[in-house]
């Protein structure tokens, strides 16, 4: 492209973004976290990309502002046919913006699924235990019983325990667990996880 049309093109992405033109010419310090991470969607999409990795995208704004941001991925999902790798540690922001979802526990996968399926029927210890400690309102079709408090320390990722990874946590987790390693199984349609006891209800902890 030559200079003129690298111009018209970043204006072309500001405007579709959501940014006046003018914030063009500003330094990242002089821009808010909204519109930081815009620019940094629109950089994105100067690529041309089909897939785009969302590593925590919005885990430092306001809820107020995730939620334009969340919408605007929408959006241009939609019209540019992308895919998103949406990675987060907050299940509630990750079933806003995708339609599968994988829970992981040290590197490994602890659940697969459609997004709906795994939120209104979380059948991993873990998951379920993620879901109870969600910090804003879920519809109560997605809410678990009571808050889940895990115990003990996250081992290292370098020295992971034997059998299930999230034994050394799991609150029903028996001898089994340690001794092997549970198999990946599938429950329901496009549904699989890997637990001994998979549904099994973790019971109420204060």
């Amino acid at each position: 492209m030559s200079r003129g049309e690298r111009d018209t093109r970043v204006m072309e992405l500001m405007d579709r973004v959501g940014l006046h033109r003018e914030l063009a010419y500003r330094y990242p310090h002089e821009l808010s976290g909204g519109q930081k991470q815009r620019a940094n969607i629109a950089r994105a999409l100067s690529c041309r990309p089909k897939v785009i990795v969302c590593d925590e995208a919005v885990a430092a704004l306001d809820v107020s502002i995730q939620a334009d941001v969340l919408n605007l991925l929408a959006e241009l999902q939609q019209e540019f046919g992308l895919t998103y790798v949406f990675v987060s540690h907050d299940l509630g922001v990750v079933s806003h913006i995708s339609d599968t979802i994988a829970v992981m526990y040290l590197g490994k996968f602890m659940e697969l699924g459609p997004a709906e399926a795994l939120m209104s029927n979380p059948l991993h210890p873990y998951t379920q235990a993620l879901l109870s400690a969600e910090p804003v309102p879920l519809p109560r079709s997605m809410r678990t019983q009571k808050r889940i408090i895990l115990q003990g320390e996250i081992p290292s990722p370098l020295n992971p325990p034997s059998g299930c990874r999230f034994r050394t946590r799991c609150p029903i987790a028996t001898e089994r667990c340690a001794a092997e390693t549970p198999a990946w199984e599938q429950h329901g349609k496009d549904h699989w996880v890997a637990c001994h006891y998979a549904g099994t209800s973790q019971g109420a902890q204060a």
